[in-house]
């Protein structure tokens, strides 16, 4: 497959601060691709600058071809985006909200009536699609954000945290939508999410970015599988770090909320013996590793659901980039 994103030395500073620094990267058509990064790694910028609403100070980047310094008009009309925050228009119903995005990309009424349509139908809200946005559920309007943003049968689409503050069910619901957009229509999608279950879930590839750089980029299962063990969790009141170090088959030793985690290769086989250095412990705990361990692993910080703040402010795609 070919690379419909191609990033090249693509930098964004404000003064003496680097917010992304010399990334470059390939995305190729139909990928879905997680970007993740605790708050203040640069996503965001990344994102802004791929959407044509802030200018990078130097680099660029190619979108369905287009440079996205050179023909930014291209490029939006190349895109979709699903911002955090919700921008429908409560007092308008779910068509009449398509209608006006419809409007802003001067289609002609004939493709406008078959495009909404469509999207009704894909996103499944056909049958409300006369009632007042306000009236919606937030699985809903989700629904009808993610509908919109495909309005114009964008190459690339980017959503930014779609799930956050949905029920399960909901979530799992667009989660299927998603995928359809991948798997049907070659679309290529650009994920951001404090959910790693829904990164693993969605994922085809996924880069962890902190301070402004790419630390890890690779396939979900991959990443888990570099860590090269098992995860063992302890809570005990004596624990002596250096003599579980010593061991061979400890491949890291990491703390976290006050007890200690390992990663252990076959840990099953070694658990009694590490259980037996150790003496007593309040409780323990053994697993696979999750995207959670890896985001640790090579961030040093957890990724808190609840700490998916800092998303992009929603504004008109027509016009100059907005600084």
């Amino acid at each position: 497959m070919a690379a419909i994103i191609d990033i090249k030395d693509l930098t964004k500073t404000y003064e003496d601060r680097t917010v992304v620094d010399h990334l470059n990267l390939q995305i190729e058509e139909g990928e879905i691709f997680g970007l993740l990064g605790p708050n203040g790694a640069g996503k965001t910028t990344t994102l802004l600058m791929l959407t044509t609403l802030k200018p990078p100070t130097s680099g660029t980047a190619l979108i369905n071809g287009f440079d996205i310094t050179k023909r930014p008009d291209k490029v939006r009309k190349s895109i979709g985006i699903v911002f955090q925050e919700p921008s429908t228009d409560e007092i308008l119903t779910g068509y009449e909200n398509l209608k006006l995005h419809g409007w802003l990309y001067d289609m002609p009424d004939h493709l406008l009536k078959e495009r909404i349509t469509d999207v009704l139908q894909l996103v499944n809200l056909t049958d409300r699609k006369d009632d007042l946005v306000k009236r919606y559920s937030g699985g809903m309007r989700r629904r009808l954000e993610l509908a919109r943003g495909l309005m114009h049968h964008p190459k690339v689409l980017f959503l930014d945290e779609p799930t956050l503050g949905l029920d399960p069910q909901s979530r799992e619901g667009l989660w299927r939508y998603i995928e359809k957009l991948a798997q049907e229509k070659n679309m290529t999608i650009i994920l951001t999410t404090h959910y790693m279950d829904e990164a693993d879930r969605l994922c085809n590839r996924l880069a962890i970015m902190d301070k402004g750089k790419i630390v890890v980029l690779d396939t979900p299962k991959q990443l888990k599988a570099n860590l090269g063990g098992d995860i063992v969790r302890l809570k005990a009141p004596h624990l002596d770090q250096e003599r579980l170090k010593a061991l061979p088959y400890v491949k890291k030793i990491s703390p976290c909320d006050g007890e200690l985690c390992l990663t252990v290769e076959n840990a099953s086989s070694h658990l009694q013996e590490i259980l037996t250095l150790v003496g007593k412990v309040d409780s323990v705990e053994v697993r696979i590793p999750t995207l959670d361990d890896v985001f640790l692993h090579y961030t040093g910080k957890a990724l808190k659901n609840s700490d998916a703040q800092g998303g992009w402010t929603s504004g008109p795609m027509t016009g100059e980039a907005n600084e």
